[in-house]
């Protein structure tokens, strides 16, 4: 009997420790029985603020709204905040904590593209699924990264689509004002590329620098050649700030942004100057309850006393609203590489996206070629 108690004394602790250790490497990083936990770097202060609080905003509607009905099997959905003043070091120190030290299961919602892109190798590393960063650069999509799943078009297609409506309006002396990084860059090939597939020459091109408003240069080398239209890709201060400095030096012309300028808080910025200023976009109308998807966002705004719908709060609710569907299909033992497959099985053959396609495949992880245009108008709203 003695020699049993002091038997099991010894190898009972080592058969729960062996139980233990193999539950454990069963556990994925970032779930637990009772949540999911997400991460994202974004910019929450500095000139591109309203991005990062908007999409966040969106995100967390949708999710909350999930979580009061029991989460999905029965876990929560939680965002981990980070804020990278859209600057890229930052994202990539970032990054590295959520993953390292605050363990999130997914990175989600990340805004912009040299922010998005100083995450990269450090995701890629560490086999963490990357969803919905707010960029469509062709850096995220080709070639094929397989943790990265985009929803909004890309540059590519945004920049297209722009172009061509301007030529249709007879507009050929087009100029590009862009950000001096990697969005800018990649927005500006864009422009590039659609004006060679219709033969015509870009008049000029100015920069500015990320987070920065000295638009000087930008005036005085654009305002001389006197382009029917300039294109802008940087984010809505810079913008805010050029438009109103060349409306100053005399400038009748017409000004179109990319959706990723942040539409809502372009308008702000630019108030009565705002009047006529276009922008693509790469998300339903925010205000039309016409479309499904948006008549479910408008109504959970309304029941949390949220009052101003917003592209980019809309971009975060149909990314989130996405992002669950994924989970609900990638099981309750939930892993990253099952919520993977799952969200490779996402198309709109077998998914209702309520007015917003999204098609994902193994060999596609762009979800989205919606573009649309809209336009300021003097009070500061929108027309579509």
């Amino acid at each position: 009997m003695q020699f049993r108690r002091h038997f099991l004394s010894f190898v009972l602790p080592l058969f729960v420790g062996v139980f233990a250790l193999s539950s454990a490497s069963f556990a994925e990083s970032g779930v637990s029985e009772q949540r999911i936990l997400l991460g994202q770097s974004a910019a929450f202060s500095g000139p591109a603020a309203q991005l990062g609080i908007q999409v966040n905003a969106g995100a967390k509607l949708y999710f909350d709204a999930v979580n009061e009905t029991g989460g999905v099997y029965g876990r929560r959905i939680e965002i981990i905040k980070a804020d990278d003043k859209y600057d890229a070091d930052l994202a990539a120190a970032n990054t590295k904590h959520l993953i390292e030290k605050d363990d999130v299961f997914a990175l989600f919602g990340y805004v912009g593209t040299p922010t998005s892109n100083a995450a990269v190798p450090i995701f890629t590393r560490a086999d963490v699924p990357f969803f919905a960063p707010v960029t469509g650069a062709q850096s995220l999509r080709a070639p094929l990264i397989h943790q990265v799943f985009n929803v909004r078009a890309s540059y590519y297609e945004e920049t297209q689509h722009l172009v061509e409506k301007l030529v249709n309006t007879g507009i050929r002396n087009i100029a590009v004002f862009y950000q001096n990084d990697a969005y800018g860059r990649a927005g500006l090939e864009g422009v590039q590329l659609a004006l060679q597939k219709l033969q015509i020459n870009m008049v000029e091109t100015a920069t500015v620098e990320r987070n920065s408003t000295d638009v000087a240069q930008a005036v005085s080398k654009i305002l001389p050649k006197r382009p029917d239209a300039i294109i802008q890709i940087s984010a809505y201060a810079s913008c805010a700030a050029y438009i109103k400095e060349m409306r100053k030096a005399g400038y009748n012309g017409q000004f179109y942004n990319v959706s990723f300028v942040g539409s809502q808080a372009l308008a702000n910025a630019l108030g009565k100057e705002g009047n006529g200023v276009v922008i693509s976009q790469v998300m339903p109308f925010p205000w039309s309850s016409a479309v499904p998807v948006v008549a479910e966002y408008k109504r959970l705004m309304a029941k949390s006393g949220i009052k101003d719908p917003d592209f980019s709060s809309l971009e975060g609710f149909i990314a989130a609203k996405v992002f669950t569907e994924g989970l609900k299909r990638a099981g309750k033992d939930l892993t990253r590489a099952k919520l993977v497959k799952a969200l490779e099985t996402i198309n709109m053959h077998n998914y209702d996206g309520g007015g917003f396609d999204v098609n994902f495949s193994a060999s596609s992880h762009s979800g989205s070629k919606y573009v649309d245009m809209t336009m300021i108008t003097k009070d500061g709203k929108f027309l579509n």
